[in-house]
């Protein structure tokens, strides 16, 4: 059975960087059944980091558009990124982070992959926690 999961940039850049200490991992990860999802800022995010190599961005969105995981627009979640972004000001939140917490919260999911520790800080609206499984 596919579990609903937000992914953010670690993982993802993990298994895209054949050098990258988790990419054993992250491959191991991508391999069993889930229904992921990312948002607009992480492939941004991801993009970033992986454009150390040329082709490596490109089969990351390819990857994308195949289906690998569901792609969310976070433009309808602006309001709640804000928020979450000042409430979290001191951590700090990035936007990425937000998105994904927001996001999370529209769909009512709890479940995150990340290597980002602050996700143990995050709470969703009710006040839950994230379960990280990565």
């Amino acid at each position: 059975m596919r579990r609903p999961i937000a992914v953010d940039s670690g993982p993802l850049v993990a298994l895209f960087d054949p050098s990258d200490f988790h990419h054993e991992r992250a491959k191991d990860f991508f391999a069993s059944p889930l229904r992921g999802f990312v948002t607009t800022a992480v492939i941004a995010e991801v993009t970033h980091l992986l454009d150390f190599r040329k082709d490596t961005p490109v089969n990351f969105l390819r990857w994308l558009k195949l289906g690998a995981l569901d792609v969310e627009d976070v433009t309808i979640d602006l309001d709640r990124i804000i928020q979450l972004m000042a409430k979290y000001a001191d951590t700090p939140m990035d936007f990425a982070d937000a998105t994904i917490v927001a996001v999370s919260e529209r769909l009512g999911i709890r479940d995150v992959a990340t290597l980002d520790s602050h996700f143990v800080v995050y709470r969703l609206h009710d006040r839950q926690i994230f379960r990280n499984h990565f």
